[in-house]
């Protein structure tokens, strides 16, 4: 098993487990390859969601640069929305999953050929 491999399985039993829903497995695959090598950096694979920061990059580099939304997308309420998926007091937020559920929120999918 590649090391991608052992991500995408720790990701799928997140979004199961954590945030209680069924993966698009296909689409979670590739958010996380997507996600380059920082998937493999204990800091950098996960989110700080309360962060302000962090999400303001998190809106400005994935969901305007990489999903092509506009500031009137709604984006501070799709992040919410994520959060409160996650679990607002889940510390551990990893970066691919919590794309994935943005990604789901907007109807993104198409960006990565899903």
């Amino acid at each position: 098993m590649s090391k991608l491999d052992e991500k995408v399985g720790k990701y799928i039993d997140a979004v199961k487990d954590t945030c209680g829903l069924e993966p698009d497995v296909d689409l979670l695959r590739k958010i996380t390859a997507a996600c380059g090598p920082v998937i493999y950096q204990r800091d950098a694979e996960t989110v700080a969601s309360s962060d302000p920061d962090e999400m303001d990059r998190v809106k400005k580099n994935f969901l305007m640069k990489k999903l092509g939304l506009s500031e009137s997308d709604k984006l501070d309420e799709g992040i919410e929305a994520a959060i409160e998926t996650y679990g607002r007091s889940e510390r551990t937020k990893y970066r691919a999953v919590f794309y994935y559920l943005l990604t789901k929120h907007f109807g993104k999918d198409a960006v990565y050929g899903s």
